[in-house]
Order: C-alpha cells, then sequence, then structure tokens
C-alpha cells in the first residue's frame, strides 16, 4: 500500500465514520424504545388482570408498578377504566377493564428528536 492509498483510506473513513455513528445510535435507541413498550405492555396487561379479578384501582396500580421493575411509572402515568367498583361483568353486557400507561421518556442521543411518548395497553374482560 503506498502512502497516497493510505491517505485515501483515511479520507473515505472520515466520510463514513458519521454515517456508522448514526446508524448504532439509531439501533441503540430504538431498541431502548422497544424494551419499555414490551415492558410497558407486559405491565399494563398485568394491571388489567388484577383490575378484572379484584376490581380496585389502587391494587391494579401497584400491580402495574411491580410489573414494571425497572421502569419508574408513576400513578399520573396509569389510567384505569373503569374506575374502583365500576368493573361489574352482567349477562347482557360484559364490562372490560382497561389499562393504559404513558410514558414519555427522553431519548439518549437527541439525534431524533427530543423525546418519544411510549404507551402500553391491557384489557380483560371483568369477572375473568
Amino acid at each position: 500500500m503506498t502512502r497516497s492509498e493510505r491517505g485515501a483510506a483515511a479520507v473515505e473513513f472520515a466520510l463514513v465514520l458519521p454515517l456508522l455513528v448514526l446508524l448504532f445510535a439509531g439501533v441503540a435507541e430504538m431498541g431502548r424504545i422497544y424494551y419499555l413498550q414490551a415492558t410497558l405492555s407486559g405491565a399494563a396487561r398485568e394491571g388489567a388482570r388484577v383490575m378484572a379479578l379484584r376490581n380496585d384501582a389502587g391494587a391494579s396500580r401497584a400491580a402495574v408498578r411491580s410489573a414494571a421493575g425497572s421502569v419508574a411509572v408513576g400513578d399520573a402515568q396509569i389510567a384505569v377504566s373503569p374506575g374502583t367498583g365500576g368493573c361489574r361483568s352482567t349477562a347482557a353486557a360484559p364490562v372490560q377493564a382497561t389499562v393504559t400507561i404513558t410514558f414519555p421518556t427522553p431519548l439518549v442521543s437527541s439525534l431524533f428528536g427530543a423525546s418519544v411518548t411510549v404507551r402500553g395497553v391491557g384489557a380483560m374482560q371483568c369477572g375473568g
């Protein structure tokens, strides 16, 4: 390899490096968002199960926080429908318990925006 070829390789690397960094940052951000989505969906599903069986919105929120694990979900981010006492299933009109978690999270790289809102939704017919 001659000296001019080494210089050309260095220039080519300098041109390709920003694209590689951008690609790596995008893959890392999407992986993190996918992890949050899967965690929140599982936590919402668990909260809906508890609400459908126990008919207690407070217990449902506690189940969501427990199932979310390392994702710090607050009560203000958890919507339970219907509220405590409203999950009564009848033969004529079965009621569905729904838990929605709305979790705004900042993006680490800020290359694709400042933040994104991730949602997890779980639903189950009241009474099991």
